[in-house]
């Protein structure tokens, strides 16, 4: 797999960009097939960092009304990547 191809978006929450201040940790959302490996070699090669820890869960989808009828959007998958001392993204924050 393409290490363009497992990380999809960095997360811009509140959350997120309190992790990314106070504990050097930044959220992405990843594809669903990638493992912790592959999400740290992704990140370490697009962004030119060390990572030190990987933690990964599994977004359910919810259920959403369209029109009469009750549709649900798609699961996705979370990655909360934690750098090492000294290394940093910017993400514009």
């Amino acid at each position: 797999m393409d290490i363009y191809q497992i990380i999809k978006r960095p997360l811009r929450t509140e959350k997120g960009v309190a992790d990314s201040e106070n504990k050097n940790a930044f959220h992405f959302e990843v594809d669903f097939k990638a493992n912790k490996i592959q999400i740290k070699e992704a990140v370490e090669k697009c962004f030119n960092v060390k990572v030190k820890d990987v933690r990964t869960l599994i977004k359910k989808g919810k259920i959403k009304r369209v029109r009469f009828k009750l549709g649900k959007t798609g699961d996705w998958k979370k990655a909360i990547v934690t750098l090492k001392e000294g290394s940093t993204i910017d993400l514009g924050y």
